[in-house]
C-alpha cells in the first residue's frame, strides 16, 4: 500500500476519533440530564445503567404543572420570537444602509455600533433598567423585548454588513434595471442571499434571549411575565432535592433551542463551507 495513502488514512482516522470524542463529551451532559429526568429521586444516584429500567415520564408532567412551566415557557417563546424577528429586520435594514447607501455620518454611526460591542453586557443592564423605569416600561413585556433587541443589535449589524459588503453590485444593477427600488432590492435580493448570516444571527440571539436571566431578574417582577430561565431558578429553589423533576424541567427548557439549531443547521453549514461568498 502506498505510504501517502496510509498516512492519509491514519490522519483521517485520528481526526474522526478526536471529533467523535469531542462530540460525545458535549452530548453526554444532555444525555445525563434526560436520563436523570426519567428516574426517581431514590435511583438517580444509585442506578448506574445508561438506560433506566423503569422510565418515569410523569416527572415532566410534575415539572410542567408544579413549576408553572406553561406560563414561563409561553413567555420565553414570545420574547425569543419577537426579539429575533425585530433584530433580523432592524439589523438587516441598518446593515444594508451602512453597506450600500451614502449619507452624512454613516461611518460615525457604524463605529458607534462597533464600540457598543466593547461594553460588557452586565454593564449595559443598569442604564437599560433606569431608562425603562423612566419610560414606564419596566415590568412589561414590551420593555423587556426592547432591551433584548438593544443587546443583540450591534453584533447582528456588524455581521450582516460584512456579508452585504461582499454582495456583487451587478445584482443590484440588474434589479434596478427591472424597476426595483432600494426597499425591494433589500427584500428580494439582499435578504435571500444573506440567509447563512441570518441563520447565525437567529441562533445566537435565540440562545441569548432564551438563556437570559440577569436582565429578567432586574426588569420583571411579575411572575406572569418572567421567562423560562427565571422560572427555573424559582422552581429549583422549591425542588432542589427532587433532582429528576428538576432535570425534567431543564430538559423542557432546552428542546426549543435544539429545534431552532436543527432547523438552521443547513444554512450555517452552507455559509461556513462557502465562506459566505455572495454573487
Amino acid at each position: 500500500m502506498n505510504y501517502y495513502k496510509v498516512k492519509s488514512i491514519l490522519k483521517s482516522s485520528f481526526l474522526h476519533i478526536f471529533l467523535m470524542t469531542v462530540a460525545m463529551a458535549c452530548l453526554f451532559p444532555l444525555f445525563w440530564m434526560l436520563r436523570s429526568a426519567l428516574m426517581t429521586n431514590e435511583t438517580v444516584f444509585v442506578d448506574k445503567s445508561f438506560i433506566p429500567q423503569t422510565l418515569h415520564f410523569e416527572n415532566f408532567i410534575h415539572a410542567w404543572e408544579q413549576g408553572n412551566f406553561g406560563t414561563y415557557f409561553l413567555n420565553s417563546i414570545i420574547y425569543t420570537t419577537s426579539v429575533v424577528f425585530c433584530i433580523v429586520i432592524i439589523a438587516s435594514l441598518a446593515a444594508y444602509a451602512f453597506s450600500r447607501l451614502k449619507f452624512p455620518g454613516k461611518n460615525l454611526f457604524f463605529y458607534m455600533f462597533v464600540l457598543a460591542l466593547m461594553i460588557p453586557l452586565p454593564g449595559s443592564f443598569v442604564p437599560l433598567v433606569v431608562l425603562m423605569n423612566k419610560l414606564g416600561l419596566a415590568n412589561t413585556k414590551l420593555g423587556y423585548i426592547l432591551c433584548m433587541v438593544n443587546v443583540g443589535l450591534s453584533m447582528s449589524i456588524l455581521l450582516l454588513k460584512t456579508f452585504f459588503d461582499k454582495m456583487s453590485p451587478d445584482l443590484e444593477d440588474a434589479a434596478r434595471i427591472d424597476g426595483c427600488g432600494k426597499m425591494r432590492i433589500w427584500w428580494h435580493i439582499a435578504l435571500p442571499l444573506a440567509r447563512p448570516a441570518i441563520a447565525v444571527i437567529v441562533i445566537f440571539n435565540s440562545l441569548n434571549v432564551w438563556n437570559e436571566y440577569i436582565l429578567a431578574q432586574l426588569l420583571l417582577n411579575d411572575k406572569d411575565l418572567m421567562p423560562l430561565q427565571r422560572g427555573i431558578m424559582v422552581f429549583q429553589g422549591a425542588h432542589s432535592v427532587d433532582y429528576p423533576v428538576l432535570m425534567a424541567g431543564l430538559t423542557i427548557s432546552v428542546i426549543p433551542i435544539i429545534i431552532v439549531y436543527l432547523a438552521m443547521q443547513k444554512h450555517i453549514i452552507k455559509g461556513l463551507s462557502s465562506g459566505a461568498v455572495v454573487g
